[in-house]
């Protein structure tokens, strides 16, 4: 029979970034809605300042993740050329050290050099990629993914609440914008929690929190100046 297990860690790099970006698009343009709303403006123009959060927001995150991530990946790069530097000029002393990693981790002396010796010879580079700076395949940096993926889930997310001030009358903009929006972000803290096998619950509730918060600051803020802008 064969044994297959099915891990969840493969999807940390899309996950991260479609649950920011989505969680982002919701919050920062439902805020701008009820801010902009709590200083008295008309709908029409409530509607054109979170049209124009939308993109700006989409196009920021997605400039925002691809400067991140490359920075994360070109220090990947410099790593792996510094590793593959020492390894042909220091070959010895950098299988000890894989060995010395495995001794830490339980294997015994003699065995770890042997199966560093082994790693070494099929991947040297490769191995110590893993088990020294900690770098795989599925943790990589992909900055051009990371870029997308918040774009369009920022776009996704940003879209709710402005259809949700579109439909609704004026006068029930802002409770059914609030109302709505902490809907959406516990339905995308549930998905993400399934999606990455995290309690549901805990991780909706932290959502809906934040997003509460975010909020009501920004609603505060067009009260407490009380103008259009």
């Amino acid at each position: 029979m064969s044994h297959k297990e099915h891990h969840r860690s493969q999807r940390n790099g899309w996950l991260r970034a479609a649950v920011l970006g989505a969680n982002d698009g919701i919050v920062s343009t439902a805020s701008l809605i009820l801010g902009v709303a709590a200083a008295n403006t008309a709908q029409s123009d409530i509607l054109l300042a979170g049209l124009a959060g939308w993109v700006a927001g989409a196009m920021s995150m997605a400039a925002g993740e691809y400067v991140s991530v490359c920075s994360q990946s070109d220090t990947e790069k410099a790593d792996l050329e510094l590793e593959r530097r020492t390894l042909e000029n220091e070959y010895e002393l950098e299988r000890d050290e894989l060995a010395d990693i495995y001794i830490t981790r339980g294997v015994e002396p003699a065995l770890a050099v042997r199966v560093a010796e082994q790693l070494m010879a099929h991947d040297a580079l490769g191995a110590h990629a893993r088990d020294e700076i900690g770098i795989t395949e599925i943790a990589q940096a992909r900055p051009v993914q990371a870029a997308v993926t918040s774009a369009i889930t920022f776009s996704a997310g940003a879209l709710l609440p402005l259809l949700v001030a579109w439909w609704v009358p004026p006068m029930l903009l802002i409770p059914a914008v609030g109302i709505f929006s902490l809907a959406f972000l516990a339905t995308l803290g549930g998905i993400a929690a399934k999606a990455g096998g995290a309690p549901v619950g805990r991780a909706s509730a932290r959502v809906i929190f934040w997003g509460a918060t975010a909020m009501a600051i920004t609603a505060g803020v067009g009260v407490l100046f009380d103008v259009a802008v």
